[in-house]
């Protein structure tokens, strides 16, 4: 360690973490691969640091807790998904408060944290997707709370390497490597919506049928989308149904190409394929079908369509490497451990998605690794459906670093605008974040124009949320009961 490296770095401790949920309803229900989603718990974790000269601060953090992604098995209902999540939640929360009971920097907390949460998913027989989920949360607030404890921007703690990171130690590609070397400078103000297109979401206004017309002020099908909001770039989810498939992306690449403006798309699969021949096939028939031809040249990048289990699998590296040749593979759900992008990239993959969910550093060290492999290598902005304000604003900060100018967002889409905070924290929004939300009603909803978002309001000390969590307004995780959800 380099005394540049040592002056720059920031000590603290982790001195308590407390949880507290909160329920939302989805406006519509959201269907991806093999779950449709229509109520769900945000997690809120607030952790409070001291620094080595006494100074007390407090971060923030937060995700829903969703059913059937991070743990797909067939045998687990959604209400073992959320155990398994809260589980490792205060196992995470245990394990970087017996890391830093002496001042260490926030990346020596999070290295070993990380390893005991995933050793205590271990013994539990979890995999590394939902184990190192408790740890992302950890990850987020107390680098939430060292930025606010400090007075610094998420991007300027990178810059000045203040978390510690050393990439080295996670990846000897990257030796000497500095966030501030692979980061974009300045942050991205602005971005690209990548709108999801879920598998049960209406492409054509005409088709909602009376009954399921919402008329709540937000589009609704994906034609409003783009008439009302400019949306030009989608990401389309396929599940496996060759000829369902290929007639919804005919109704969609019809509307999309009535207007001669741009766009872009990926296909998401959803891990819902178990060989690569039935999407080559898919593939295939999208790119010899003149009516599609616009369409196909539009597609940026294919996420994941194999199942975990075999997504890795070393026999079908042929299969990957052939499609990574039409366009471009990225691995998702199978993004388990630290060196997993590593592993696919040997296997034909090209890409690797950053969501908050699978860790910060993570995707800052992928990051370096897509630097160091040079053209044709990359990483993308996914959403989990991030919901305001902790989520999305910590999620669109961390990408605005990344320099990703185009992300995934499906919680402004499915969920009401922040009709699910307090008027506290609305109003918080509307004083510090008018940029990025407009007003609807006496609420707000995410301000897109020309199919992009302005972000530059998240430039403030922390992780991009500031005061804006009310938790007094929350629910305590103990009083909090998986029912009523319903």
């Amino acid at each position: 360690m380099n005394d540049s490296f040592r002056d720059a770095s920031e000590r603290v401790s982790v001195k308590s973490v407390l949880f507290y949920m909160r329920n939302v309803r989805t406006r519509m229900p959201f269907k991806y691969g093999v779950a449709t989603l229509t109520s769900v718990p945000i997690l809120h974790a607030e952790m409070t640091i001291e620094s080595a000269d006494g100074t007390v601060g407090v971060g923030v953090s937060a995700d829903i807790l969703p059913p059937k992604w991070f743990d797909k098995d067939p045998s687990k209902d959604y209400r073992h998904n959320v155990h398994d999540l809260l589980f490792v939640a205060r196992s995470a929360a245990d394990a970087f408060l017996e890391s830093s009971r002496s001042p260490r920097t926030m990346f020596e907390i999070w290295r070993d944290g990380y390893a005991a949460t995933l050793a205590a998913g271990d013994s539990r027989e979890l995999n590394h997707l939902t184990s190192s989920h408790g740890s992302t949360l950890m990850e987020r607030a107390l680098i939430d709370a060292i930025g606010r404890l400090k007075g610094l921007s998420y991007h300027e703690m990178l810059q000045e390497n203040t978390l510690g990171i050393r990439f080295e130690s996670l990846h000897s590609e990257l030796q000497g490597v500095t966030p501030g070397d692979v980061i974009a400078s300045p942050p991205l103000a602005g971005m690209y919506v990548r709108h999801t297109v879920g598998l049960a979401d209406p492409i054509m206004t005409a088709d909602i049928p009376s009954e399921d017309r919402l008329d709540d002020g937000l589009p609704q099908s994906l034609e409003e989308y783009v008439d009302e909001q400019g949306i030009s770039y989608l990401k389309i989810k396929v599940n496996g149904d060759l000829e369902a498939d290929l007639e919804r992306i005919r109704q969609i690449a019809s509307l999309m190409d009535r207007s001669e403006k741009p766009y872009h798309l990926t296909l998401d699969g959803n891990e819902q394929y178990r060989s690569m021949d039935i999407f080559r096939e898919l593939l295939v028939r999208i790119e010899e079908d003149n009516n599609l031809n616009r369409f196909y040249d539009s597609i940026l990048f294919i996420e994941q369509p194999l199942e975990r289990s075999t997504a890795l699998n070393p026999d079908l590296a042929d299969g990957i490497r052939s499609i990574s040749a039409r366009k471009p593979m990225l691995v998702d759900e199978s993004d388990g451990d630290i060196d997993t992008f590593k592993e696919a990239i040997r296997l034909g993959y090209k890409g690797v998605s950053s969501k908050n969910c699978k860790g910060l550093i993570k995707a800052l060290a992928n990051l370096g690794l897509v630097r160091y492999l040079g053209q044709g290598y990359f990483l993308s902005g996914e959403d989990l459906m991030n919901l305001p304000v902790v989520p999305v604003h910590q999620d669109l900060t961390h990408v605005a670093c990344l320099g990703v100018n185009h992300v995934e967002r499906n919680g402004h889409h499915y969920v009401h605008g922040l009709n699910h905070l307090s008027e506290q924290e609305r109003e918080t929004c509307r004083k510090n974040h008018g940029t990025l939300y407009r007003e609807l009603g006496d609420s707000l909803v995410l301000d897109i124009q020309d199919g992009k978002i302005d972000i530059s309001s998240l430039q403030i000390p922390g992780l991009g949320s500031g005061d804006a969590t009310a938790t007094e307004h929350m629910i305590p995780l103990d009083d909090w009961e998986f029912e009523s959800l319903a």
